[in-house]
């Protein structure tokens, strides 16, 4: 190969690599800072495309988007020394890119370590001086305001970081104490349950008791006036059966006679021993 072509292509590749070199992108998603021995040189670089000197300059990105902290689970005592398990987090973006870079190297972790130290100092001023009814229920939402005032104060002269809000995900009670809360609470609605239930055993007593009594009440009267009405009809039925065998005497006679005939003979079995004569027999021996 001749050696002009070599060459050549040798300045061709060292062209192409400072070219590379010399351009950087920033996207619209991102912030950047350019940098020169090492040194911020501009500290607003604009989202598109640039040149910077080879070998000198660097270009450092980072998100410049809203970004979400997830604190891990600590432990705050309260004005009552009572211990909480508390799980916040922490919503930031990058305000200043140079103060940013300067005080955190340009790593996103070292941002939210810091952060969340000052965070979880703040939490811990705030819930030592509060009871555990406000911090969960009575003052959170303003407990929640100020402290991320305070550090958002903090944060953006300090680290170039905007706090743009701070949250409590969950309180919880350490495992012992949760188990002696749920055992105290398991006691006492048993405790409500027994009454309830001897109330509703009285109560249903008392019920059976009164629907006992309205019973016996009830069948005494049905039977009283059962044999009133039955005494009534039955003083009616003799009433009529006199006023009828009255208009006739030997004809209520005949009849009696027949009813007794009906009644001895009235099985097969049955034998009587009487005088043909007898009085018994008095309608049966008449002939007319």
């Amino acid at each position: 190969m001749n050696s002009k072509i070599v060459v050549a292509l040798g300045i061709g590749v060292l062209l192409l690599l400072l070219a590379s070199g010399s351009l950087y992108v920033v996207n619209e998603t991102q912030r950047g800072v350019l940098l020169e021995f090492k040194k911020v040189k501009n500290a607003d670089l604009q989202p598109g495309l640039g040149f910077k000197w080879p070998f000198i300059s660097e270009v450092v990105v980072f998100d410049g988007r809203v970004q979400i902290l997830d604190s891990p689970s600590e432990e705050f005592l309260t004005l009552e020394k009572k211990r909480l398990i508390v799980d916040s987090y922490i919503i930031w973006i990058i305000s200043d890119v140079q103060k940013y870079f300067t005080s955190t190297g340009g790593l996103t972790r070292s941002a939210e370590q810091l952060l969340g130290d000052r965070v979880n100092n703040g939490l811990r001023d705030k819930f030592g001086r509060r009871t555990v009814h406000e911090v969960i229920s009575g003052e959170r939402e303003q407990l929640m305001v100020e402290l991320t005032k305070e550090v958002n104060e903090s944060a953006v002269s300090a680290y170039g970081v905007e706090v743009v809000d701070i949250r409590v995900k969950q309180i919880n009670l350490p495992t012992a104490a949760s188990e002696a809360v749920y055992a105290r609470m398991r006691a006492e609605r048993d405790r409500e349950a027994q009454e309830y239930r001897s109330t509703g055993k009285e109560l249903a007593e008392g019920i059976r008791a009164d629907a006992d009594r309205q019973e016996r009440i009830i069948r005494a009267e049905a039977y009283r006036d059962a044999e009133k009405i039955r005494g009534e009809g039955d003083a009616l039925a003799t009433a009529t059966y006199a006023a009828a065998f009255n208009k006739d005497a030997e004809f209520y006679k005949f009849h009696r006679s027949l009813e007794a005939y009906r009644s001895a003979f009235d099985s097969k079995d049955d034998v009587l021993v009487l005088k043909p004569d007898s009085e018994f027999f008095k309608y049966l021996n008449k002939t007319r």
